[in-house]
């Protein structure tokens, strides 16, 4: 079955979206997933903030772990007043393995857009991070770049790109721009970023080209989807709260699964749907469902 039929009888974009995507490397879709959706991502991030309020609280680096603050709050609070260094102990992004991300990956709402752009045999890519931008921190600054730059030697492509914010994302705390048509060019030069101790990848100057740069702000729960060639950054986090989003990634069944960057999963197949990896294969890092 052609990817074409694909595009035209299944997955949830219309023809209008599927030609902006091709044609602009990128798609906003608003409002993708609820609240319900997005609780059990939340609380994977919540169990994660805990564990890193207790370990601070042991250090002597505070005395309060603002167990009743919000979730949008308290990974913030917990650092004020701390160093780049205190925050990038705990990394730059996150990658747990807990039931609340295998959850938003296998998300039918997700998998029906992604469907419409590369078809029903769907493998969730090892590459998902948790950002938690948080406020005047060094991390929460990504450079421009393309995300095809962190696995230069994969033959996978497309590898798309599902970027969704827990909270609103806007100019203030730090929300993405895009750099359209981009995703035509093949990978360009990129170096480590040096100033900040993040370890990001950054385009070299010479292939910044910002003046078709698009600020593209979101409300919590929209999706970005974008090709892995796409150029974007994202700005630093000026509010007071922190600005939590996820980036998973998806590509076809028949392209590199990366094995050096983790444990990916089949989280589709129309063909073989009886191989689509359950919670429990995630968990224990099988591909699919034994």
């Amino acid at each position: 079955m052609s990817l074409d039929h694909y595009r035209n009888e299944f997955g949830s974009l219309t023809p209008e979206q599927v030609a902006f995507y091709d044609e602009d490397g990128y798609l906003v879709l608003p409002h993708l997933l609820n609240k319900d959706d997005m609780a059990g991502v939340k609380e994977s991030m919540n169990r994660r903030v805990a564990q890193i309020a207790d370990d601070l609280c042991a250090a002597g680096l505070i005395q309060d772990k603002h167990e009743d603050s919000p979730f949008e709050a308290r990974l913030a609070e917990l650092f004020a007043g701390l160093t780049d260094q205190d925050f990038l102990k705990y990394g730059r992004s996150w990658r747990d393995r807990l039931p609340g991300y295998f959850e938003l990956m296998a998300n039918p709402k997700i998998l029906d857009a992604v469907e419409s752009l590369i078809g029903g045999e769907i493998f969730a890519n090892p590459v998902y991070n948790t950002r938690p931008k948080v406020p005047n921190v060094a991390a929460g600054a990504v450079p421009w770049h393309q995300d095809r730059s962190y696995w230069p030697d994969a033959n996978a492509n497309p590898v798309i790109t599902v970027w969704i914010p827990l909270v609103d994302a806007n100019l203030e705390n730090g929300c993405l721009h895009i750099v359209p048509r981009t995703h035509r060019g093949g990978l360009f030069n990129h170096h480590k970023e040096g100033h900040t101790g993040t370890g990001y990848t950054e385009l070299d100057h010479e292939f910044v080209k910002t003046e078709r740069a698009l600020a593209v702000p979101v409300e919590a729960g929209s999706a970005i989807l974008f090709n892995d060639r796409c150029i974007h950054m994202s700005t630093p986090n000026r509010a007071r709260t922190v600005r939590w989003s996820v980036d998973l990634r998806y590509q076809p069944t028949d392209q590199d699964p990366m094995p050096q960057h983790g444990a990916g999963f089949l989280a589709r197949s129309r063909r073989h749907p009886e191989r689509v990896a359950t919670l429990a294969d995630w968990l224990e890092k099988r591909a699919e469902r034994v």
